[in-house]
């Protein structure tokens, strides 16, 4: 029987479940927690994550063949595991390891005062996204400072370890919508709800200076201004 015919064949039937496994349209969880990084001195490695102030959660060995070290980024549910023979990838290769942030320049200026080095920040040309640390997109592509428009996802900063894995700093404010679970009042951290109560604060200090009086409800209006910025929603006036 021809390709075709076996094609015409299949597309005809309908598709038959196996009892013995569960349907992926049930929505089961897959969070992803762990990224493994490869690199050539453990101990150096282990050094340069905690000067960036990681929480180092692991260090487990057994004899000399086997060492896993995990840490976990400030306010993140993903964590990085490096070791030894823990990775057959060669050390330096990961590329372009996002970590999202509510202010790029606190990020940056925290990771400078630990003695780290950190790229200027910089955004993409035109409708061009320079989220990568890629060197097809180091040139004309990638423009100096954030973005002047300030908008969320567009700027970005660059470091790397000692192995030369490569990290991104990428500033959201406002996430695009259905990126956040819930109704959009979980935070990472607690400088990100500190960060989204000083822009609740402002944009509701330009609310009173409209409506020329004091809010009483302030409390149900910063609520549902952080509600709708999370969730990417038109902010209230």
């Amino acid at each position: 029987m021809a390709t075709t015919e076996i094609d015409r064949d299949a597309a005809a039937k309908p598709a038959i479940k196996s009892a013995n496994k569960p349907s992926t349209s049930r929505g089961v969880d897959q969070r992803l927690e762990v990224i493994v990084i490869p690199v050539s001195d453990v101990d150096r490695a282990k050094a340069f994550y905690a000067r960036l102030g990681w929480r180092l959660d692991a260090d487990f060995a057994s004899g000399d063949d086997w060492r896993v070290i995990q840490f976990t980024p400030p306010g993140s549910a993903c964590s990085v595991i490096f070791g030894r023979n823990v990775t057959v990838a060669a050390p330096g290769s990961v590329r372009g390891l996002y970590l999202i942030v509510s202010d790029l320049e606190a990020a940056r200026k925290d990771l400078l005062d630990r003695g780290i080095e950190v790229s200027a920040p910089f955004h993409g040309a035109g409708d061009v996204h320079a989220g990568t640390d890629e060197p097809y997109l180091s040139g004309s592509l990638r423009v100096n400072g954030a973005d002047p428009k300030r908008g969320s996802y567009s700027s970005f900063a660059s470091f790397s370890d000692p192995d030369g894995n490569g990290w991104l700093f990428q500033e959201v404010t406002t996430r695009l919508p259905g990126r956040i679970a819930g109704d959009g009042t979980t935070f990472a951290s607690q400088a990100a709800l500190a960060a989204a109560l000083r822009r609740a604060a402002a944009a509701h200090g330009e609310h009173e200076k409209r409506t020329g009086g004091h809010d009483e409800n302030w409390a149900d209006w910063y609520a549902d201004h952080i509600v709708r910025e999370q969730a990417g929603q038109p902010l209230p006036s």
